[in-house]
């Protein structure tokens, strides 16, 4: 067994460790010069997103992976210069570099017709995609046409780069984590002449602190009691903690709480509230210089922030072979696709609270399923789970390309872990002896 493995962010990471574990061989491309992906601030590969200023919205206590916690020295919300040390630290402790091939971006992988994979000419038994999906930026699309300058929250550094908007007029357009840290930072008096935050859908803003422990501590999920009601009783407590997103001139959301990620800000309300920066409905129209609202209202723009997402992208494919539209792609458990026992994907899912246990439960899974102690069930089955799972993701989840691979993680994990795990060690144990051998 041969695997190939592209990328060495955290899912990557996950994934060789995994895979080293259980003694597989494989080789990990990484485009960049060094691991950590996202969180490598100024990461030469373009991939990552990290600002000068960006603290993880995530706890250290939820952030950690189980196999490496994360120091506890650490604040309860690390700087991204700590996330990419702790990463870097995880490679080294497991040896995991010894894998890698560093400065080497996969251009083409190919599955082979009897089976197997073309790798930019080299041949592997499997491959394992963990290339990401926060870095290929999507952008809004309007009528009209703006004069000033744009820019997607992915190539935003800091309040003078790549755009200096000191006194200038700027409009951040969303209100996920990015929009709401950048609308922050350049509101602060000294920094923009004005600042505008336009919103379409609207979010539940939690501030990171609640009762003085950190809101992921407090407000997450049992799998074991009704999600409606969970969700009913945590929006209680936002409404408690944060009040309605109408008193701050924000549109009140167009879902649930806890059906969209939730935005995760100590900062932005009291910006807002201060008339640092002002709550705009959604943008109508550009006009040169001026942007319209939904509303009617109409303001003069200097800088224009697409916060707006990323699309879900795998360049080393054929677009026919696979590809994500609408950033859709059915996945059995977010891992494999039926008909390619052969691929499987770490990673790819916006799981609440974060990403970090989630790609290791999903690598450690990968690793059992690669070395033959776990086994899918057939392909009927697992096209009948993946539409009763994405039935599940439609009654839960906002169906926006923003939120179509959302997931929850404790509910996951519960699954995983009571469920999946436990059925799929039984369905390579009955082919074991089937073979006449012992799983």
């Amino acid at each position: 067994m041969s695997v190939a493995v592209i990328g060495a962010g955290v899912s990557g990471l996950c994934t060789a460790k995994a895979l080293r574990d259980r003694g597989i061989e494989h080789t990990v491309f990484e485009a960049s010069d060094d691991v950590g992906g996202n969180w490598y601030f100024g990461n030469p590969n373009g991939r990552s997103s990290a600002y000068r200023s960006l603290h993880i919205d995530t706890s250290k206590e939820r952030i950690s992976f189980a196999d490496f916690p994360m120091p506890e020295h650490f604040p309860d919300f690390p700087h991204h210069s700590e996330l990419h040390a702790w990463l870097r630290d995880y490679a080294d402790t497991f040896g995991l570099r010894e894998s890698i091939r560093f400065n080497t971006e996969v251009q083409r992988a190919e599955r082979l017709d009897d089976g197997g994979w073309d790798v930019d000419g080299e041949g592997f038994d499997a491959l394992v995609v963990c290339n990401g999906h926060h870095w290929d930026p999507r952008f809004a699309e309007f009528p009209g046409h703006f004069e000033g300058e744009t820019i997607h929250s992915h190539h935003y550094i800091d309040t003078r780069e790549p755009i200096d908007m000191h006194d200038k007029r700027v409009l951040v357009v969303g209100i996920g984590n990015s929009a709401v840290d950048i609308a922050s930072e350049v509101s602060r008096k000294g920094v923009a002449a004005r600042t505008f935050l336009s919103t379409r859908s609207g979010a539940w803003v939690m501030p990171k602190y609640v009762f003085g422990r950190p809101a992921d501590t407090l407000v997450k999920t049992n799998p074991r009691l009704p999600l409606k009601l969970q969700r009913r009783i945590g929006a209680l407590m936002q409404r408690l903690v944060s009040g309605k997103p109408e008193d701050f001139g924000l549109p009140h959301p167009n879902h649930n709480f806890l059906e969209a990620h939730p935005t995760v800000s100590s900062e932005i309300l009291l910006r807002l509230g201060s008339g640092d920066a002002t709550a705009k409905a959604d943008v109508a129209e550009l006009l040169g210089d001026r942007v319209r609202f939904e509303d009617g209202s109409v303001e003069q723009v200097d800088v224009i922030v697409y916060a707006t997402g990323y699309n879900i992208s795998f360049p080393f494919f054929d677009p026919g072979f696979i590809s994500a539209p609408d950033n859709r792609l059915s996945l059995y458990k977010r891992m494999f696709k039926p008909g390619m026992p052969d691929l499987v994907f770490v990673g790819l899912g916006q799981a609440i609270p974060t990403i970090f246990p989630f790609a290791e439960l999903q690598a450690k899974l990968m690793a059992r399923y690669l070395a033959g102690v776990w086994a899918l069930p057939g392909e009927a089955e697992m096209r009948r789970t993946i539409a009763a799972d994405e039935a599940k993701h439609v009654k839960h989840f906002s169906s926006r390309p923003r939120h179509t691979m959302q997931l929850d993680w404790y509910v996951y994990e519960d699954d995983m872990t009571r469920r999946e795990i436990p059925a799929g060690r039984e369905r390579a144990g009955a082919g074991y002896a089937a073979a006449g051998a012992k799983p």
